[in-house]
């Protein structure tokens, strides 16, 4: 694994990069993307990213204009797993790869890179972007754009700095953004206190059909495409509904089924203090965080599902 300067040097040793995302991109991994690629492009390079999935409106305000190249370097941010990718992905890693570098901040991360820089006690990979970025700060032409970039991956994977991920140095580095000019009142306003009204409708048809276990331990929800299809949403509009289950009181477990394919469905977990999330993930070939992970699965009925997310769920409960 590359020591931090190692990585603050090869990202700036390369050119024609493409940055690479996880699928259903969220504020971390789309954050660390554009901040690199802004910083990269400020300097004269070559740079764009790539993302097997949709942007979400939400983030479309980090999204710079995007030279046309053929890529000579590829890197990850925020990926945990290769299967994190998708076939879009994918093919362009078989058409210009490998990844040379993965930089990630999941403590379950699969190595599939040629190099890895990881911190696994960052709260967010843009904590690790903004750190690498200043091991070399001399050579980066940093602004607000990037400082946006940046804030909006710290605030969204700490839940406004709410989660027990938070530390000491989160709040530092979210200081030392907004003193660059990050634009906190509005980038908060949009990811936390701002949905549309499908959203909500979507909120509303899902509590409707919530499943709780008898001692109120975990809850499970399930959004499937016809209930997208009702509530006039699309798979971008999911973020902010996994963390619905675990705010309801005592529960301690709370379970997301989102339906992706025909036969696709991305779970994510959210846990309380005794339980951990990454390890009911780790049951299916998942991972992530303490208290927020994911897994997916193919070809079984949302019954199915539920119903091995609910055993793991117990066999890991107080273990955390």
């Amino acid at each position: 694994m590359l020591t931090k300067t190692q990585a603050a040097e090869k990202l700036l040793q390369l050119d024609d990069l493409l940055i690479l995302c996880h699928r259903n991109p969220d504020g971390d991994t789309l954050g660390s993307g554009f901040a690199l690629c802004r910083a990269l492009l400020n300097i004269g390079k070559r740079a764009r990213v790539f993302c097997q999935d949709k942007i979400p409106d939400k983030f479309r305000y980090m999204v710079p204009e995007m030279p046309e190249f053929e890529p000579k370097h590829l890197i990850s941010v925020d990926v945990a797993d290769f299967a994190l990718f998708g076939d879009k992905t994918e093919e362009q890693i078989a058409l210009y790869g490998p990844v040379e570098l993965a930089i990630d901040h999941h403590p379950s991360h699969r190595p599939f890179a040629q190099e890895l820089y990881l911190e696994g006690n960052s709260a967010s990979c843009c904590e690790i972007i903004w750190e690498l970025l200043n091991e070399k700060k001399d050579c980066w032409k940093l602004d607000r754009t990037i400082a946006d970039c940046l804030y909006t991956g710290v605030a969204t994977d700490t839940g406004c700095f709410k989660f027990s991920n938070t530390s000491p140095r989160t709040h530092r580095i979210a200081a030392e953004l907004i003193e660059m000019g990050a634009d906190y009142v509005t980038i908060n306003k949009v990811m936390f206190d701002t949905k549309t009204f499908e959203e909500l409708k979507l909120e509303r048809l899902a509590l409707d059909r919530l499943w709780m276990s008898e001692d109120g331990k975990i809850a499970v929800m399930t959004i499937t495409k016809e209930l997208m299809e009702e509530a006039e949403v699309d798979e971008t509009g999911l973020d902010a509904i996994t963390s619905l289950p675990r705010k309801i009181e005592g529960v301690e477990v709370g379970i997301t089924l989102k339906q992706r394919g025909e036969t696709e469905f991305k779970v994510s977990v959210r846990t309380g203090e005794t339980t951990s999330a990454s390890d009911i993930c780790a049951h299916f070939g998942g991972g992530g965080h303490a208290r927020a992970a994911g897994c997916q699965f193919e070809g079984l009925s949302t019954g199915e599902i539920q119903k091995k997310m609910v055993e793991a769920a117990y066999q890991e409960m107080g273990r955390g």
